[in-house]
């Protein structure tokens, strides 16, 4: 009997401490989930932890992973845009003298021969020129030596001084003097001393599709209607053999250097159309941010101060700003009249005035602006 009632004893016992020890675990477990909640409560909080942090803020810290995406496929496939400008540009090239030029020089008056001659010719010159140079150009970057470097901020990826309108740029890592953006298409970023170059290419290869464009208008409507007088020609001729037998199959009406002809005109005013109108915007959108005498990250930067001034009753005036014709004259850096041909309108290797690290008063400037509030 009293065995009996021990062991009944042990088993409650043990049943007890199961109880306990489950009980313990549910409240492991409850703990577990109310620091989770916790958490990411403080983290969302964290979000909103000042008057400051607005929609903008929230979208930047939600696709931080889709940038860093983006930034490590542009650094890689940098190399691949370039061959690709290189390679259709070469490919229109070798349309216009393969298949254009004899034609031209057939057809047209020897006026107008010299005139395609001359700018056709120049107007590769510069293009490949300034591409050239726009890509092994560096954009231009802080002295590694601190010491004597003046600084308005601390980059906070670098951690080291930033001079005034530098910033860092994600896919490079490194900081850039003037920094307007990083360029895929020329796998280097846009910065103090190769901003010239880019706007320059633009511009050029804009009015080298343009004038591809216009000058093969005719050609591109002659050609399209080859193209298809081929297809109904080649249905009528698949037609008529269905009937016969293969012997007396007629033979193709084109020639495979007609084909190709026709294709290649078309081809051509296609792709310089389509370029002229993007590429175009692009240079029209950029001429207008030389004009005002700002970058394309300055623009936002500028628009933010400009609104927050407003609200205090406040004018905002662009410190790097002299005027529209004085804006174009330090970008281009024509200091005397005779730089327009020898600086803009030839290829000229030129430095830009200042060295990025300060920004002084350039010397083709004709008056100097009153102070104007800093960024």
């Amino acid at each position: 009997m009293r065995s009996r009632q021990r062991m009944f004893a042990a088993v409650m016992r043990l049943l007890l401490k199961c109880l306990r020890l489950g009980r313990r675990r549910r409240f492991k477990l409850v703990r577990q989930v109310e620091q989770l909640w916790q958490y990411g409560h403080l983290c969302l909080h964290s979000l909103l932890y000042n008057s400051f942090t607005n929609g903008d803020v929230v979208l930047d810290s939600l696709f931080e992973p889709v940038y860093w995406l983006v930034d490590h496929v542009t650094r890689w496939f940098g190399v691949v845009f370039v061959a690709l400008v290189i390679g259709l540009t070469s490919s229109i090239v070798a349309i216009v003298y393969i298949c254009l030029l004899p034609l031209i020089l057939q057809t047209y008056t020897p006026a107008w021969i010299c005139w395609h001659l001359a700018y056709g010719h120049w107007n590769l010159i510069m293009i490949v020129f300034h591409y050239y140079m726009a890509i092994t150009t560096s954009p231009g970057h802080p002295p590694q030596a601190k010491d004597d470097l003046t600084g308005v901020s601390i980059c906070r990826k670098c951690i080291a001084p930033k001079p005034a309108r530098t910033h860092h740029c994600s896919i490079c890592n490194r900081c850039v003097l003037k920094m307007d953006h990083h360029c895929p298409w020329l796998n280097n970023c846009v910065g103090h001393y190769n901003h010239r170059y880019f706007f320059s290419f633009c511009l050029f290869m804009t009015m080298g599709c343009i004038y591809c464009s216009i000058s093969g208008w005719e050609m591109f409507r002659d050609a399209y209607a080859a193209i298809e007088r081929m297809k109904l020609l080649e249905k009528e001729r698949l037609q008529v053999a269905a009937n016969q037998t293969y012997y007396q199959t007629p033979p193709p009406t084109f020639s495979f250097h007609q084909r190709a002809f026709h294709k290649s005109v078309v081809y051509l005013w296609v792709l310089c159309s389509s370029v002229a109108l993007a590429l175009g915007a692009l240079t029209l959108w950029h001429a207008a941010l030389i004009t005002r005498g700002e970058t394309s990250i300055e623009r936002h930067i500028n628009k933010k101060e400009r609104q927050r001034l407003q609200k205090k009753g406040k004018v905002f005036r662009n410190p790097y700003s002299y005027g529209g014709w004085d804006n174009w004259k330090v970008f281009l850096g024509v200091d005397v009249p005779r730089h327009w041909l020898t600086r803009v309108l030839l290829p000229s290797p030129h430095l830009p005035h200042g060295t990025g690290l300060s920004w002084d008063l350039p010397p083709c400037v004709t008056k100097q602006r009153a102070p104007l509030l800093a960024i």
